[in-house]
């Protein structure tokens, strides 16, 4: 099965280089277009992919539901709110600074979930994705409030929809920040499968349940942030990937880890494929074609375990 997960990423890989609006004149300058372009862009997705199933596996864990990632507990919003913030209070600040906005906005909207989640007892699973949905609406409000108060609206628009046609030799590079992140996520891997047991079994085994928490919201703070500042954001690719591991290969992190990973990234390569040959040679924005097939996987995810 990994042999074949491997092949089929090495062929949405290759698939992802040669489709464009213009196509590669090997005579000309098709080693130009590969590396200030298509290069930047099939690494932006995998990485952009990678982090977003890492992260829903990880807040899977810490709130002890399939039905939860940052679309669904307010990270996406969150981090926008906190881009917004950057650019009213440090207009001229850096693209790290603006991150840095977005990292503490994001870290302490996950912190106020996971405390909601656990204050309030749902019998029903799926209402805390619908408390999370509810819980960025009211994120998502407070950022349009702000970008129209301070007349950035036109800014904000870009951080709505995930779109990787402006990705380009020297405008995502902080993006591979997700490449620690993944690997700190699998050297915690053992401890987060602890969390996801809940915090007495945890507790009882030695774990620091608190400072496990707190490790794995700032890893989601992370990636998140550093997504939405680079190529926007994107829904779902967090929620279904790490269900439909799970459905296959169980929760243990330490053997299913590199699993999501791979299908997270294969997962985003489809998606944008299929956006840039749907009405080629213009592109639909990746947000779309992955918030429709995210969503119906989502919805078939909800009628299967409700059975």
């Amino acid at each position: 099965m990994r042999t074949g997960g491997l092949a089929v990423f090495a062929l949405l890989c290759v698939t992802s280089l040669l489709v464009g609006a213009r196509q590669l004149e090997w005579s000309g300058d098709a080693w130009l277009t590969l590396t200030a372009s298509r290069l930047p862009r099939l690494a932006a997705l995998v990485l952009t992919g990678v982090g977003l199933s890492v992260c829903g596996v990880i807040l899977q864990h810490l709130v002890r539901n399939k039905f939860v990632e940052p679309a669904t507990s307010g990270g996406l919003d969150a981090a926008k709110l906190g881009i917004l913030l950057s650019l009213a209070l440090v207009p001229a600040a850096s693209v790290a600074v603006r991150m840095l906005f977005a990292l503490v906005i994001c870290f302490v909207a996950g912190l106020v979930f996971v405390l909601l989640i656990r204050r309030i007892q749902f019998k029903n699973t799926v209402l805390v994705p619908v408390i999370g949905l509810m819980y960025g609406g009211v994120l998502s409000a407070i950022a349009e409030f702000y970008a129209y108060r301070h007349n950035i609206m036109q800014s904000m628009q870009g951080w709505l929809l995930g779109d990787f046609s402006r990705v380009v030799q020297g405008s995502y590079e902080i993006i591979y920040l997700i490449l620690p992140i993944v690997a700190l996520t699998y050297l915690y891997a053992h401890r987060f499968t602890l969390v996801g047991m809940g915090e007495g079994m945890a507790t009882s085994l030695g774990l620091n349940y608190p400072a496990t928490v707190a490790l794995g919201l700032l890893l989601v703070a992370v990636t998140v942030s550093a997504t939405v500042i680079s190529v926007g954001a994107i829904p779902f690719v967090g929620l279904v990937i790490p269900n439909l591991v799970a459905l296959r290969y169980g929760d243990n992190l330490g053997r299913t880890l590199p699993i999501v990973a791979l299908s997270g990234a294969s997962l985003l390569l489809a998606c944008d494929i299929l956006g840039r040959v749907l009405i080629y040679p213009f592109e639909v924005p990746i947000g779309l074609t992955a918030g429709s097939v995210g969503g119906v996987l989502f919805l078939a995810l909800i009628i299967w375990r409700q059975r």
